[in-house]
């Protein structure tokens, strides 16, 4: 007995369609601002923390970015009070990559 002999018992009524559902999925586009988003160099606790704010978008807009940027570089991270924390120094990746996107950067501390 497959799957759909045990469905047709569960559900009798059931008349099962035979076309697929269609999804759209919508591009995400992150808002582009003519401020510069500032790259901070930072010690905590004695370890190398890079900072990233500055952002002028919504607080989802900036967290999609902070994973998007965490997943890139493998690091680890956290996104408090309108800044991406990030451990390590980063800079120079981080900076690269929201350039290619169309950000305005600016290097900060170091």
């Amino acid at each position: 007995m497959d799957l759909q002999d045990q469905l047709k018992n569960l559900f009798p009524d059931h008349v099962p369609s035979n076309e697929p559902e269609e999804t759209e999925e919508i591009a995400h586009e992150l808002y582009v601002q003519k401020e510069p988003m500032i790259c901070k160099y930072e010690k905590r606790k004695g370890k190398a923390t890079t900072i990233i704010e500055g952002y002028e978008g919504s607080d989802e807009d900036f967290k999609i970015l902070a994973k998007e940027i965490k997943t890139k570089l493998s690091v680890g991270g956290s996104f408090k009070d309108g800044a991406i924390i990030l451990q390590g120094d980063y800079r120079d990746k981080i900076m690269k990559m929201l350039q290619d996107k169309g950000f305005k950067t600016k290097r900060v501390g170091g």
